[in-house]
């Protein structure tokens, strides 16, 4: 078996669509590969994991852990993927998408004059590979920054439990319309201290949604890549960092940033915030 594909659980009898993607949304057991850094660990036979990005729609409706176990199992954790790795090129098929389990995802155009575009940044809970859905090609590539696990599962299964459960329907739309408020954002006529405060602010915001403890961050990107994401250039991300240092609103060291005064951070933010 792959390295990379840790588990994966076909069912053991024949099932209808709907039932395997109950199965593939909702099933979270522990994977652990050579390499793979915390992975939520927090479920059991009953309970759905805290990164499951589905478990809360899928409890009100009655589908709970126990009874997928009934159904067999359908489920692919694939991983590690090690820094660098990618998870999909631009222009692969898409037949599937991906929940981060551990670790963090960058996705990113590369023209065809080689220079780089980053689109966005993936933590454990959070989905990849949505943006692939109308034209049915990623449009971009999905880069591991570090070591990377995920959950993989066939879309058509998804889309099909979306038509039964308007839950899961409702939380696809959320998550399509939170990345395109991301993107609207970025293109306003912002500061740079506007959009890297902002940054740190979401960042924290979003790794404490999955358990970590606020307000210190461990930045798995580069500057280079955080100033390529804000629109910025890298010495401009690193005077900030100073500057934002120098005035007691974070304390930073090397790639650990902690946040010491986060309502005055948020503060120079609040034109980009939208809460």
């Amino acid at each position: 078996m792959s390295a990379r594909v840790a588990v994966s659980e076909r069912l053991c009898s024949p099932r209808s669509e709907a039932q395997a993607a109950l199965i593939a949304v909702a099933r979270t057991s522990t994977v652990r590969g050579p390499g793979v850094g915390l992975v939520a660990e927090d479920g059991d036979e009953a309970q759905f994991c805290s990164t499951c990005a589905f478990g809360s729609v899928c409890l009100p409706y009655g589908v709970d852990k126990a009874a997928l176990l009934e159904l067999h199992c359908l489920v692919e954790h694939i991983g590690p993927y090690g820094p660098g790795d990618r998870i999909f090129r631009t222009g692969d098929r898409f037949d599937a998408i991906y929940a981060v389990r551990a670790g963090t995802v960058k996705t990113c155009l590369v023209d065809d004059e080689g220079r780089e575009q980053v689109l966005g940044f993936h933590l454990p809970g959070e989905m990849v590979g949505l943006n692939a859905i109308h034209p049915a090609r990623y449009p971009c590539d999905a880069i591991a920054l570090d070591t990377v696990a995920l959950c993989r599962f066939l879309f058509p299964a998804l889309a099909t439990l979306a038509t039964r459960m308007p839950g899961v329907q409702q939380q696809l739309f959320r998550l399509l319309s939170h990345d395109i408020g991301k993107a609207s954002v970025l293109a306003g006529d912002y500061s740079a201290d506007e959009r890297l405060a902002a940054f740190l602010i979401d960042l924290s915001a979003r790794t404490t949604d999955h358990g970590a403890t606020p307000p210190s961050l461990r930045l798995s990107m580069s500057r280079s890549d955080i100033a390529n994401y804000l629109r910025l250039a890298a010495e401009t991300v690193s005077r900030v960092l100073r500057r934002f240092q120098d005035q007691g609103l974070v304390d930073v060291d090397g790639r650990n940033v902690a946040i010491a005064r986060p309502a005055e951070l948020r503060n120079v933010a609040r034109a980009m915030l939208r809460e």
